[in-house]
């Protein structure tokens, strides 16, 4: 697990989501902020795609940053040829790999698979580029004909096989199994790509990793096609607090990137993603909050400031009397056990009434009301 690269696709199949478009400043600053913060290696985009998408390749890689840089690719000559052209030295090629697919783009003639991978493969070759082969819903192809297509790829000279559950229907059983079969076959690194249609594709990644695969893709929130893919933040902090896998990311800034992307995508952070939403180190229940106050442990996984973040505490519905009179004699208000009470009682209508926690301004309004004649 130590030696795992992520491979973050963000500006690639982050970019295919609907709706989301990354003008070139964008993706400069995606970019510049994944190198900055670690990440090993970026897709960072289709080069077939026409001129912008040509110049905003070729912009990123006249950065010169540390990250190695790859272009998405079908298996097509013309697509290795516009890779060149962007400056690009590493390339991606995807070839469909279930029945489904090959039926729908090659009439279901499988032998084009492995001619078409020849062809693309080995002009690549030529020109000295870096390969990685990406089998295009491997999660739905028959396992012996996904073991043979990947073994074609390592005998033609590719370095690395993407295993793609391109539609998210893999548990991670069941990922464990498919990707333990083809690192056990091959020689050259397996590369994890997962969906999160059924909402797994951190554990389906995990899983993949556990069972030997050396790189993972990942993008900055989730953002991909229909669900999205494994979130970065997720599975680099997975890694690092459930594995004890350091990957050599500055997680610190995780929060930042996270911001960035989701500004660019014009894609909200949900308050209750998982990493990087804002209730991830909110505290209002009671009992939790007890505890949080004599000890951070009791009720959080990992610090706030391993990602960037801040702990909060908030008075709601949920809060209890230890939070209540905490916040209040920060302020100076010290109130006895009767007034206490009354104030929660208050803030537990008006946060019933506005769905939501209080503001500490609201706080203290309710404090001079109800707790004024008992302050001692």
């Amino acid at each position: 697990m130590d030696q795992v690269l992520i491979n973050d696709t963000t500006l690639r199949d982050g970019e295919q989501t609907a709706g989301v478009a990354f003008n070139l400043e964008e993706k400069i600053a995606i970019a510049k902020f994944l190198d900055a913060i670690g990440v090993h290696e970026l897709e960072i985009g289709i080069p077939a795609m026409g001129a912008a998408e040509q110049r905003a390749i070729a912009a990123i890689v006249d950065l010169g940053l540390q990250a190695n840089l790859l272009g998405w690719n079908r298996a097509v000559i013309s697509d290795i040829q516009a890779a060149i052209g962007c400056g690009l030295q590493r390339v991606h090629i995807s070839i469909p790999v279930s029945a489904i697919l090959i039926a729908a783009k090659f009439q279901g003639k499988w032998e084009v698979v492995f001619q078409k991978l020849r062809d693309s493969v080995s002009f690549a070759l030529d020109q000295g580029l870096f390969v990685s082969v990406g089998g295009e819903d491997a999660s739905r192809a028959e396992e012996n004909f996904l073991l043979d297509v990947a073994l074609y790829a390592q005998e033609l000279g590719a370095s690395k096989f993407r295993f793609c559950d391109t539609v998210g229907i893999l548990d991670p059983f069941m990922t464990y199994s498919k990707v333990k079969q083809l690192v056990m076959s091959l020689d050259i690194a397996v590369e994890m790509h997962t969906h999160n249609d059924f909402g797994l594709a951190t554990a389906n990644a995990l899983a993949g990793i556990k069972a030997g695969a050396l790189s993972v893709n990942t993008t900055v929130n989730g953002l991909g096609e229909r669900a999205g893919n494994a979130p970065l933040e997720e599975v680099v902090m997975a890694l690092k607090c459930l594995h004890g896998v350091n990957l050599g990311i500055d997680t610190r800034r995780l929060l930042e990137i996270s911001q960035l992307v989701a500004s660019a995508s014009g894609r909200e952070i949900p308050p209750g993603k998982a990493i990087v939403g804002e209730n991830t180190f909110a505290h209002e229940s009671g009992i939790h909050v007890h505890g949080i106050l004599q000890n951070p442990n009791t009720y959080e996984p990992f610090a706030p400031e391993e990602v960037g973040r801040e702990r909060s505490l908030v008075v709601g519905k949920h809060s209890g009397r230890h939070l209540l009179s905490s916040l209040l004699q920060k302020h100076g208000i010290i109130l006895n056990q009767e007034a206490t009470q009354l104030v929660l009682d208050a803030v537990r209508q008006e946060s019933t009434q506005k769905k939501r926690s209080l503001t500490v301004q609201e706080l203290l309004e309710l404090a001079q009301v109800w707790g004024h004649s008992h302050a001692s």
